[in-house]
């Protein structure tokens, strides 16, 4: 009888602790009803928060066609900086987008870093500036 009684106190220990382990276990009211927890806020990617976003998907498309990807990427340094850095350094004021349009056309060094960026003078002014405004919206 005494053995059985251990057993059982065991395997209903053993089936806490893998309540528990498994989730199970979490905390109730005096009513027995479960405690939620706050939803943790998921921060989205640009592509997500401004994928229906016209100037998101122009400029997207047009540093695609003009081989900027082949230098930059979106939220990583490649060769030059990722799209994220230059809109955490830049505001995307109008005198902001002007300069670093300008930067694209006719070339930057020493803005960031030894390696220079090359002119693209086939790049028109609006074009550039709406692959600017695109790139400043990787900002957190």
């Amino acid at each position: 009888m005494k053995m059985n009684r251990m057993y059982v106190a065991l395997i209903a220990s053993g089936l806490f602790l893998m309540t528990v382990a498994c989730g199970g276990g979490g905390e109730q009211t005096t009513s027995g009803e479960a405690l939620t927890t706050d939803a943790v806020e998921v921060k989205q990617s640009p592509e997500e928060r401004y994928k229906n976003d016209p100037i998101f998907q122009a400029g997207s498309e047009k540093v695609k066609a003009n081989g900027c990807t082949a230098c930059h990427m979106s939220v990583r340094k490649v060769i030059g900086p990722s799209y994220k850095d230059v809109a955490e350094r830049y505001e995307a004021t109008d005198e902001n987008v002007e300069m670093l349009a300008a930067n694209i056309i006719n070339g930057n060094y020493g803005n960031w870093g030894e390696v220079p960026m090359p002119p693209h003078p086939q790049i028109s002014q609006d074009d550039a500036e709406t692959m600017v405004r695109y790139i400043l919206m990787f900002k957190d």
